[in-house]
């Protein structure tokens, strides 16, 4: 019997008793089905982090700050913090960090395994208005080389144009007197911001882009501002101070090499360390998100994998009572010369079926309902997680889940298919 013919036979042999078949499929379908949409769900979660991981910088750089050792107070705690003349604006309200001073960055350069620094400087504007409308508080954010934000219309301003530019957060939009997104694009608006002499400075700029909040925005609900608009914006700021008491920064962004193992980057860490600095990368700061999400898939495809196990079972017992009804068949097929490998091969194959129709069946319909769950989450609940597809499906993932029921299927089959290979054909024929 040609290969064909055993593929033919083994798929119209799986149809001779429907209702076992039927049952057998179910219960494959039930672990294929949840293991599709557990990935599916690890696949669109993941996405959205990766996607978001642009957004707060490069993997290949980490936040740098001066290590406080005098913070005895945490954050959420009533008790007054002693005061410190060096401390600065964090950029997040209430909290501050240790300044750190040119003669810092330059103990950052020397520091092995730093390519470069770049200091954050932090810029705390008075308000942001549209022509005669209502001002609004607002903060400043900047995107440093190799971030991105989730834009809802226009573009990230430009980095390198000489005139100034903003984006402006999506819920800063209708407030201004914008109609849409897309009408605040082109618009002028105007900062104010107060220098050491308490003296008011109002800069104008032209609206380039509006952006969307996002897991891990780089700005958050801060406007977005270019090189040239935030050099406007420090030095009126800083009219009035000394150069020393001008150049103070709340952070510094060290680039070290993109190739550096997970080992090299913590060795890094601690030679900062020991200068008195604290480096936080990528990875630390969305870390603890990405293990506890992949912690809650693990657990699903537990469930799953438990299910597919009882699957398993399922073909055992239909192959093994289908071996029994048709053993003077095997008999028979043995007399006329196939062989033992040829009948392990056919059982073989109507097991492997059985997992395909099963993880197929199953695949297919938890990706239209993945699709439709998916959807109906993202104008509702996550409506306020902009670009997150709950549950996504990757082509590659989909085909490893079906070949890998196919597997456990074979496997399942292997023990009534050894069976039938090793039935003798003359007792085989004699057998009622």
């Amino acid at each position: 019997m040609k290969t064909i013919d055993l593929i033919g036979s083994a798929v119209s042999n799986t149809f001779r008793s429907k209702t076992r078949t039927i049952l057998t499929i179910l219960a494959i379908f039930v672990g294929a089905f949840t293991l599709t949409l557990t990935s599916g769900l690890g696949t669109g979660i993941n996405a959205y982090i990766d996607d978001t991981v642009s957004g707060v910088g490069a993997s290949d750089a980490m936040t740098v700050t001066k290590t406080d050792d005098s913070a005895t107070v945490g954050p959420g705690s009533s008790e007054p913090r002693e005061y410190d003349p060096d401390a600065v604006s964090s950029g997040i309200p209430g909290q501050t960090v240790i300044a750190l001073t040119p003669d810092d960055i330059t103990a950052i350069e020397d520091v092995d395994g730093v390519l470069s620094v770049d200091p954050v400087r932090t810029i705390s504007p008075d308000y942001i208005q549209a022509g005669d409308g209502t001002p609004y508080v607002a903060s400043v954010g900047s995107l440093i080389p190799g971030q991105t934000v989730v834009l809802a219309a226009g573009e990230e301003p430009d980095a390198g144009s000489s005139t100034h530019e903003v984006a402006l957060p999506v819920a800063y939009v209708e407030p201004l007197g914008f109609d849409s997104n897309e009408d605040a694009i082109g618009q002028t608006v105007t900062l104010a911001i107060t220098d050491a002499e308490r003296t008011q400075h109002t800069i104008e700029a032209t609206v380039v882009g509006v952006t969307e909040d996002a897991l891990a925005s780089p700005t958050g609900s801060s406007i977005l501002t270019n090189d040239a608009l935030s050099d406007a914006l420090f030095d009126a700021q800083s009219t009035g101070l000394t150069e020393e008491q001008a150049d103070r920064y709340a952070s510094a962004t060290v680039w070290f090499d993109p190739d550096a193992t997970d080992d090299e980057i913590s060795a890094l860490k601690d030679r900062l360390a020991d200068e008195g600095y604290t480096g936080t990368t990528i990875a630390d700061q969305l870390g603890t998100i990405t293990t506890v999400i992949d912690g809650i898939v693990l657990v699903l495809n537990a469930f799953a994998v438990i299910a597919l196990l009882a699957a398993a079972f399922g073909i055992v017992n239909t192959l093994y009572m289908s071996v029994q009804e048709r053993t003077r068949e095997i008999g028979l097929m043995k007399a006329m010369g196939m062989g033992s490998g040829r009948v392990f091969t056919l059982f073989s194959l109507e097991a492997a079926f059985l997992g395909f129709l099963g993880s197929a069946i199953g695949a297919v319909i938890a990706m239209i309902v993945g699709t439709g769950v998916s959807g109906a989450l993202s104008t509702s609940l996550l409506a306020d997680l902009p670009g997150l597809t709950l549950i996504a499906f990757d082509p590659a993932s989909i085909a490893t889940i079906i070949i890998l029921v196919m597997a456990i299927a074979f496997l399942a089959g292997t023990l009534p298919a050894a069976r039938a290979a090793r039935a003798d054909p003359v007792d085989s024929l004699r057998y009622e």
